[in-house]
């Protein structure tokens, strides 16, 4: 591939999601789904595993592009020998199948244009049968089917299992291109209007975006992460995925390649905090209703990630047939971190549920219910040892921030039965808990020679989410066990003014060969924990920095490296998302981050 992460931009219809590359190519999109089989998977292997290019013929990547206002509507233009021309791409919100439409328009001059739709069902391996009917291109395999049709008609023909068409746009000229995806055993769906669609799509975004409260600095920035995140989630659910991607590396050429098309509980509390804070109460109802769903049943079960609908199997499998982003192998789908222990998600349902109540999201008596189950399984299982937040394939430890949260968990319940004594509860027995997890985390995870909290009892390894103990309030921001490892996260885990999650050499790794680049939500916690130790210049100035790191979208990955000045990771990440608008939130406010 020719395209860096960076390189790609969004499209999305808030049920799956597709990957535009800046030379015209769409290398990514699963259908019907974020988590479906791709049929554009030519991200994790090279043109045969499918893709869609759409460009002047012979041009490389387009001159510029952005997004159209506050929209998911993507524009790329190039200017070229003969003429300038734009290429609009969009996903319209479907009724009843999903579709992309891309449309050629000429600015100035003359400029003749190639398309090559590529298509290749589950996950590049599937190659179609192609027929014509109507006037369209059909490809058929299996469950699978979609169709291609042009207004005005332009001609096509097939090539090497590929369907191409060349035309030339002059001054004011248009071709429209609309692809449509449905079941093969069910008839085609009604055809739609791709310049109605296109006016309705930009008026659905933008008419969504004035419902945003923050007019505060950066007010662009936070709109266009809030829009991706809007873009990840699964509207007839409410969850929201991680990213709409899997296997982008998390180091070139390396074997750190997960797949991220599912939701995690880890996001859940900064996920209701920033879309409350932003006014999208709406949205933070719908994901609160589908984390209920989701943890329903016996506490035991409790998993750190559910499918779309809250499923709870997600078979990990590698693909061999792709060779992975620049060469990064192996290419897996479905995540086996599902079967973790992971204690700090009790904490975090907890918190997010308390989070909702204090914002007046209705609730219900069952739902307490469903808490004081949570509390009284975490009660008997906080002190045994975990795979932490960061699900590391290494031998279980005693995870500090795992304690954090248990912590939160005992203490959002004692607040909670402080502001309402009519609920039932022991609030005797969860102070009691809470009082006992504090003072073992206190004296079992904290080096008083380096004064800094350490990633696990007894290690000497730091761990960024240690920087998250005065958001929650573990303790205040200006005790100076806060302030040390502040100082100590910064000093040992930074690289370059960025952040690293933990190190991955040493005594304790994370069971995995490699590295990783910096975790940028880490980045973003740093920031807000120099805000809150007071030290908001220093803050303002990362921030800032990280603000830099957007590609010319405005979009982030989940890592980056500092030294090659790439972004690494799934694309776009939902975490490094809201890390910018809790971020941009709390420097705004100029109080405390939380």
């Amino acid at each position: 591939m020719t395209q860096r992460i960076e390189d790609y931009a969004l499209i999305g219809d808030l049920q799956t999601a597709a990957l535009v590359g800046r030379n015209g190519s769409i290398d990514w999109l699963c259908l019907p789904r974020f988590d479906s089989a791709a049929c554009f998977a030519a991200l994790l292997g090279d043109e045969e595993n499918g893709h869609w290019r759409l460009a002047p013929t012979g041009a490389g990547d387009c001159t510029s592009r952005s997004y159209v206002g506050e929209s998911l509507i993507l524009e790329s233009v190039w200017e070229t020998r003969t003429g300038t021309v734009r290429v609009t791409d969009f996903m319209p919100q479907r009724d009843v199948a999903p579709d992309i439409v891309r449309i050629v328009e000429c600015v100035s001059g003359s400029v003749e244009m190639s398309s090559t739709l590529r298509l290749r069902f589950d996950y590049g391996s599937i190659v179609p049968w192609m027929r014509r009917s109507d006037g369209h291109r059909v490809a058929v395999a299996g469950p699978d089917a979609v169709w291609l049709r042009s207004e005005p008609e332009v001609k096509t023909w097939g090539q090497h299992y590929s369907t191409c068409s060349s035309f030339t746009v002059g001054a004011g000229e248009k071709v429209s291109f609309i692809m449509t995806w449905h079941p093969s055993h069910r008839e085609r769906p009604p055809l739609i209007d791709p310049f109605e669609q296109l006016a309705d799509s930009l008026e659905d975004w933008e008419k969504w975006a004035t419902h945003c409260r923050y007019e505060g600095p950066h007010r662009a920035a936070v709109m266009r992460s809030l829009i991706t995140l809007k873009a990840l989630i699964y509207a007839p659910t409410g969850g929201i995925v991680a990213a709409p991607t899997t296997s982008l590396p998390e180091e070139m050429g390396g074997v750190r390649n997960w797949d991220y098309r599912y939701c995690w509980l880890r996001d859940s509390t900064l996920v209701l905090g920033a879309l409350l804070a932003a006014g999208y109460q709406e949205e933070a109802v719908a994901w609160r209703d589908w984390l209920l769903r989701a943890v329903a049943g016996d506490p035991a079960d409790l998993q750190i990630m559910y499918g779309l609908g809250g499923e709870r199997r997600l078979p990990e499998m590698e693909l061999p047939w792709l060779s992975g982003f620049a060469g990064s192998a192996p290419v897996r789908i479905g995540n086996e971190a599902v079967n973790q222990l992971q204690l700090d998600v009790y904490g975090e349902v907890m918190d997010s549920l308390h989070v909702a109540r204090a914002a007046g999201i209705p609730t219900e008596r069952h739902i307490w219910a469903l808490q004081l189950s949570l509390l009284g399984f975490l009660e008997s299982k906080w002190r045994e040892p975990d795979e932490g937040l960061w699900e590391v394939r290494g031998p279980r430890r005693h995870f500090v921030h795992s304690k954090v949260m248990a912590w939160v968990a005992a203490d959002r319940a004692v607040r909670t039965l402080e502001s309402d004594p009519s609920l039932e509860g022991d609030v005797k027995r969860w102070r009691a808990m809470r009082d006992e997890v504090h003072r073992e985390v206190c004296e079992k995870g904290f080096d008083p020679v380096r004064n800094t909290f350490t990633q696990s009892y007894g290690s000497a390894e730091l761990d960024a989410a240690t920087l998250l103990i005065p958001r929650v309030g573990f303790l205040p921001p200006d005790d100076p066990r806060v302030v040390g490892t502040v100082d100590a996260v910064r000093a040992e885990l930074g690289r370059e003014g960025l952040v690293r999650r933990y190190t991955t050499t040493g005594p304790q790794t994370d069971g995995l060969p490699g590295s990783e680049g910096t975790f940028l939500v880490c980045s973003f916690w740093l920031a807000d924990a120099l805000h809150m130790t007071g030290r908001t210049a220093e803050a303002k100035e990362l921030f800032e920095r990280l603000l830099a790191l957007r590609n010319d979208v405005g979009l982030l990955s989940e890592e980056y490296d500092p030294a090659a000045g790439r972004q690494l990771g799934n694309f776009p990440q939902a975490f490094s998302h809201i890390g910018l608008v809790v971020t941009a939130l709390a420097l705004a406010d100029d109080g405390t981050a939380g």
